[in-house]
């Protein structure tokens, strides 16, 4: 029963958690700016407010799910003659499309917003990766839907996990290895970086 929600609300989490990120990437570099209004915003509370939020709709739908109509587990004696495949059934598919468009809403919300501060000055931006990171967030889960409902019994899962996989390397691909790129290999970007920085906020 809690296969499907556990990793919604789990997911939902790492996403909005970006999501937060990027709307502060975009929020700091507003007030960097004289005379702005922007730096009151700036502040945990705005980002956990964000992640508590969007994390708490993805745990209302799952309530709602298990509370209406939960997955329950069936024998599947129409796929071999003779063989019969104990399977779980996901009881609502309506609720569970509803769990999926939720956590795709979120990837495209934070792709958009990442793609519309991706020309902030490089020193303050890491819109792009999350840009880049989102895009790869998307694309597999569109492609995972129409190989979900296209497999049955055990391949449902293994098409699950390997969504799972190739999304989070992709968050963690594109957000992460360009960090650990210029720390390990290209120090002065870095310190190129952090002296401009300083240069914005003293202006």
């Amino acid at each position: 029963m809690l296969r499907q929600t556990s990793f919604g609300i789990i997911f939902s989490v790492a996403v909005s958690s970006i999501l937060a990120k990027t709307i502060m990437v975009y929020m700091a570099f507003k007030a960097t700016k004289p005379g702005t209004s922007w730096r009151r915003l700036i502040g945990v509370r705005i980002t956990n407010c964000v992640v508590f939020f969007c994390s708490f709709i993805q745990a209302l739908l799952s309530i709602i799910w298990l509370s209406t109509s939960p997955p329950f587990p069936e024998m599947n004696t129409h796929l071999y003659e003779d063989k019969i495949i104990f399977q779980c059934n996901e009881g609502s598919m309506l609720a569970f499309s509803m769990l999926l468009g939720y956590m795709g809403l979120l990837a495209a919300i934070s792709f958009i917003v990442a793609f519309l501060a991706r020309n902030l000055p490089d020193c303050f931006n890491e819109a792009k990766n999350i840009t880049f990171s989102m895009l790869v967030v998307c694309s597999v889960w569109v492609a995972f839907i129409p190989s979900y409902m296209s497999v049955t019994g055990k391949n449902t899962v293994l098409v699950e996990i390997f969504a799972v996989i190739s999304s989070s390397f992709g968050i963690l691909g594109c957000i992460f290895f360009p960090k650990c790129y210029i720390i390990l290999f290209n120090v002065e970007l870095l310190d190129h970086g952090l002296g401009g920085s300083e240069g914005g906020m003293s202006t």
